[in-house]
């Protein structure tokens, strides 16, 4: 009985102490939540008292000009009366026009990979750059019919004669989204925090290498001054998302947080993060909401922009068919079915085209590791691997003929591109010829080449792990590469380690995409300069002959002399192969019919336009 007794006493002393553990737990949740509500409680009284002292200063600023008698009735910067908003928001001006033109709904779109972070700068991704498209402005904006600039945050700009010295006059009245204003000081800022070599922005800086200085010259009027010519100028200025200086600055005195930082955003744009420094990866989901302080004459449609992170294919189809997300890029063996299939073409409308711009994708070989040479440092491997890589198959079978073969950076029927150069063709016995020159021949008779001291032709060749398509290229890849006598081990990678492995160079051979532009710069991806730690020169690739061309097209502000300067660094390209070149992959989109005021423009489809031109009208809308 006493032993009973004590059994007793003992459960309940535990029961006691474990309900006690619970109970303080649950009151850390509780202290938890409680501060961040007021840590969201004090930004949100900060940014409003900010809100106040701006306008007392619009106030006293009015009233001085009616004392002094020199308001003039309807000098409104942004609008005219009669012909709508300036360039920069005609097309979004021009959907508002629209009869059924509504605000309000969620956009809702989803990312096939997981990101690694939204930071500005550090960020290295596509997908990041979607969402700070939406959040963080530049000087200049591209109209995507007529590729001509327009100004953004800036209301004009002269170039100097000698097109050195290129002056934009900001607009006035403009704010970041926690209501700071926005002024030439911080377009200042931003250069100079780019090229602050503590900042992990080494990409930005190799883009920004050509200016000498950027000045304030007043509040609203900016000096960017170029040290040599640059046939870019214009855009290179013209497209720097302008950081605020008082948000960012404080990063320089710990530029490491800043580098490891996952969701340091804020900007001047229609949307922002609801929290613009807590954002992190593990949260499964990127969701902006509407600037209230948005500066522009024309607010976006959208009150909210959500992205989901979905990575498996089959998944983000199931999502897209249950209604949850708006937008699904079919992949190629799925594309004829989904237009066949009433659940889906009901709901959505379809887009297939091949953009102007359309990106690239490739297999990079490195040709360094550590500081030792690999095998793709000679190019008569790189060579035989192009020649190896019979591109038309994997075009045909594996993405349906959904694309176009790729010769080089460049897009054909583009200046850029030369008709002599081109793409190097499938041809296993000149491939066979090349390694056994460079030292390759299957010397124990197992089917497998190895060099001249013994060591067998083998390598891992990286790939983004949730990409089926992906998947059979590489499988496709291996067994051909095998009959010449070469070992491809597939590794499949999850994206944020990938992004690690491109930054310390630790891979034999990946493959990827760029994006492209109307007229690009090559010299991050391929000049010697920037095989620097976080370059772009992942690859460690070098040819000083190619280095020179390049300097010389970036210097030629005369188009025809530079897409001569183009078509020699084009050539050195396809001789090198520093990549094999695949296809640029046509888009496939079912969008759902909610969305209104989708078009095809010169760039491609306005889905992720800004400003924003599409909209839901409000029959249609799901979210209020």
């Amino acid at each position: 009985m006493q032993n009973r007794q004590t059994g007793i006493s003992r459960f309940a002393f535990w029961s006691a102490v474990s309900f006690l553990v619970v109970l303080l737990i649950l009151l850390m949740v509780q202290v938890d939540r409680q501060w961040t509500r007021m840590d969201a409680m004090q930004r949100i009284m900060t940014e409003q008292a900010t809100d106040i002292r701006n306008s007392r200063q619009v106030l006293r600023q009015l009233e001085q000009t009616l004392r002094s008698g020199q308001f003039a009735v309807g000098q409104a910067e942004n609008i005219n009366a009669e012909s709508g908003p300036d360039k920069a928001f005609s097309r979004a001006y021009a959907a508002m026009q629209q009869p059924d033109y509504a605000q309000g709904d969620w956009l809702r779109l989803a990312f096939a990979t997981g990101l690694k972070t939204l930071t500005p700068l550090v960020s290295a991704d596509a997908y990041s750059a979607d969402v700070q498209s939406f959040v963080l402005e530049s000087l200049l904006t591209r109209d995507p019919d007529t590729l001509e600039w327009s100004g953004l945050l800036a209301k004009n700009w002269q170039i100097s004669d000698d097109g050195l010295i290129i002056t934009f006059k900001l607009r006035s009245g403009i704010t970041f989204s926690d209501g700071e204003p926005l002024t030439a000081e911080d377009v200042v800022f931003t250069y100079d925090f780019i090229m602050n070599e503590q900042i992990a922005a080494p990409r930005s800086r190799a883009y920004l290498s050509r200016i000498a200085s950027v000045t304030a010259i007043d509040e609203l009027t900016v000096e960017f001054v170029f040290s040599e010519p640059y046939f870019n100028s214009l855009q290179l200025a013209g497209s720097i998302d302008i950081l605020p200086a008082h948000f960012y600055g404080p990063y320089l005195d710990a530029p490491q947080k800043f580098n490891e930082s996952r969701g340091i955003l804020m900007g001047s744009g229609p949307y922002r993060l609801a929290d613009p420094t807590t954002w992190t990866p593990d949260q499964g989901v990127v969701e902006l909401v509407r600037n209230p302080r948005y500066w522009a004459p024309v607010d976006a449609s959208f009150d909210r922009i959500i992205w989901r992170i979905i990575e498996n294919d089959s998944a983000r189809l199931t999502t897209f068919r249950n209604g949850d997300i708006d937008v699904y890029s079919a992949l190629p063996r799925e594309y004829e079915t989904l237009l066949k299939d009433a659940a889906i073409t009901e709901r959505s409308q379809d887009f297939e085209y091949l953009s102007p711009t359309a990106g690239y994708s490739f297999i990079a070989w490195n040709q360094a590791r550590q500081g030792e040479a690999t095998r793709f440092a000679d190019k008569r491997v790189r060579m035989a691997m192009s020649l190896l890589t019979d591109v038309d198959r994997i075009l045909g079978e594996i993405f349906l003929g959904y694309g176009q073969p790729a010769i080089s950076p460049f897009m054909e029927g583009s200046g850029q591109h030369d008709p002599q150069n081109v793409r190097i063709p499938h041809d296993v016995e000149r491939a066979k010829t090349l390694l056994s020159e460079a030292g390759y021949a299957d010397r124990d008779g197992d089917g497998v080449l190895e060099s001249a001291d013994g060591e067998p032709f083998e390598f891992e060749l990286t790939f983004f792990q949730d990409s089926d398509d992906t998947r059979r290229m590489v499988l496709f890849l291996r067994d051909i590469y095998a009959r010449a006598g070469i070992v491809l081990e597939p590794k499949p990678t999850e994206w944020s380690i990938m992004v690690e492995n491109i930054q310390n160079k630790n891979f034999d051979a990946i493959t990827l995409a760029w994006t492209s532009g109307v007229e690009i710069d090559i010299y991050q991806m391929f000049h010697s300069s920037q095989t620097v730690e976080g370059g772009d020169n992942f690859i460690n690739y070098e040819n000083p002959a190619l280095d020179a061309v390049i300097d010389k097209a970036r210097a030629e502000v005369d188009e025809q002399k530079r897409m001569q300067y183009w078509h020699q660094a084009e050539k050195m390209l396809v001789e090198d192969q520093p990549y094999t070149f695949l296809f640029r992959r046509n888009t496939m989109a079912f969008v759902d019919k909610r969305i209104h005021n989708l078009e095809k423009t010169s760039l491609g489809l306005n889905l992720m336009s800004v400003p924003v031109e599409i909209y839901v009208p409000t029959a249609m809308q799901q979210q209020r």
